[in-house]
């Protein structure tokens, strides 16, 4: 029985996804689960599996393709197993033992992938040696449009990974940019263009975070399997702070202003691939447990590519935190249709006075970012405090004041 693998239903917010790479060839055996291929979108990267056991029967759409939801790209055949080579098919290849075989079409870069089906016929065809062919597709890997554009006489050869720049070069690479990238930088310059930015800052004292990280962290643990971090302190003041400063927690609709009720918050994750926002739920009704354990499972789902557009969609407020690379001060941009972004950055002892006495603290400074158009200086700036008054009496988060 012939079965369709088709596309995911993709939400309204993206509306198409490119063929990045296939982890099967026609005639190869697959399983039920087992990731078939994998799809760019503009936001993640979506695994397809195999909805049953068989034989992947045809491919229908090519590494590089553009498909929408919903759409055929292979057909299995349901309990079918992989043909046995022929008698006929295995003469050559035992003639072949005699005397070394050229290595088989790979693809140069990370790691050594077999080409698509598409790519291998045109590399055969045009008698193409993959490795001498630059690749543009994930990865690195070689597409059938590179070796199209090399047997044209487009794609330069890729240099020999030994070989070094010659005195005087001036060398150059050009690399499209990847569906994820292309729609950071639309929205970046969405946000620069459609919103009134404008950034203030502040500074914050983390002595009492860090003493009570010190003399509870090992018990938390403990407790409740996860080490307590930073981010779940700075996540729980946001998330008491946009309650008494709810024109934050808003986004602007037309000429309409929407107060969400609930503060869903989006945590910056750096990849491979880009800047991704995984959103925690309903951050104000959970505890410092359970906000560590969200941010971890997001970062692990992130490192793995296993992030859906689910964990993506939404968000009410973002947090940033430059600090992660040595980040002393920045100004982070809003994700639009949010209203504001809190920027955290690294921690640095530095000399302050406390009680007539100078002495030595763990000082971050921190930043907002917010839509001018609805929030006020003074609304985002009491916001900021408001911030800082919670890390420095972290008590205060925990009685809800």
């Amino acid at each position: 029985m012939s079965i369709e693998v088709k596309v995911p239903v993709l939400p309204e917010s993206v509306s198409d996804a490119t063929i990045a790479s296939w982890h099967k060839k026609a005639g190869d055996a697959v399983k039920r689960d087992e990731n078939l291929v994998d799809l760019e979108t503009d936001k993640v990267v979506l695994e397809v599996p195999s909805p049953v056991d068989g034989v992947l029967k045809e491919i229908r759409q090519q590494e590089g393709d553009t498909v929408n939801s919903q759409q055929v790209i292979a057909i299995i055949e349901e309990g079918a197993a992989a043909a046995a080579p022929s008698p006929a098919a295995e003469a050559p290849k035992a003639a072949a033992l005699a005397a070394p075989a050229p290595a088989a079409p790979k693809v140069p870069g990370k790691g050594t992938e077999d080409l698509s089906p598409a790519g291998l016929r045109v590399a055969t065809e045009e008698k193409i040696d993959p490795s001498k062919v630059a690749g543009t597709g994930r990865d690195g890997r070689v597409t059938k449009e590179d070796l199209v554009n090399y047997g044209k006489g487009d794609n330069a050869p890729a240099a020999p990974s030994a070989a070094k720049p010659t005195p005087g070069s001036r060398p150059e690479e050009r690399v499209p940019m990847t569906r994820m990238r292309a729609k950071i930088a639309e929205r970046l310059m969405q946000s620069k263009n459609s919103i009134a930015m404008l950034t203030s800052f502040n500074e914050v004292n983390l002595a009492e975070v860090v003493k009570m990280r010190k003399s509870l962290g090992e018990q938390f643990q403990k407790t409740h399997g996860i080490k307590l971090g930073f981010m779940s302190f700075f996540v729980k003041a946001a998330a008491e702070a946009l309650k008494r400063h709810p024109i934050v927690n808003a986004s602007v609709d037309g000429n309409d202003v929407i107060y969400h009720g609930y503060q869903d918050i989006s945590i910056a994750v750096s990849t491979e691939k880009g800047l991704v926002t995984p959103v925690l739920r309903d951050v104000q009704d959970m505890g410092f447990a359970e906000i560590e354990q969200g941010i971890s499972d997001y970062a692990k789902k992130a490192r793995d590519g296993k992030l859906s557009l689910d964990d993506l969609q939404g968000g009410t407020f973002t947090i940033t935190n430059g600090g992660t690379f040595g980040s002393l001060l920045s100004t982070p941009i809003v994700n639009p249709p949010q209203s504001a972004i809190l920027g955290m950055h690294t921690i640095k002892d530095r000399a302050i006075v406390e009680n007539g006495q100078v002495i030595a603290a763990p000082m971050m400074y921190i930043a907002i970012s917010y839509d001018h158009r609805i929030i006020d200086g003074k609304d985002a700036v009491l916001f900021l405090v408001d911030i800082k008054d919670q890390l420095e009496n972290p008590q205060r988060m925990l009685l809800g004041i």
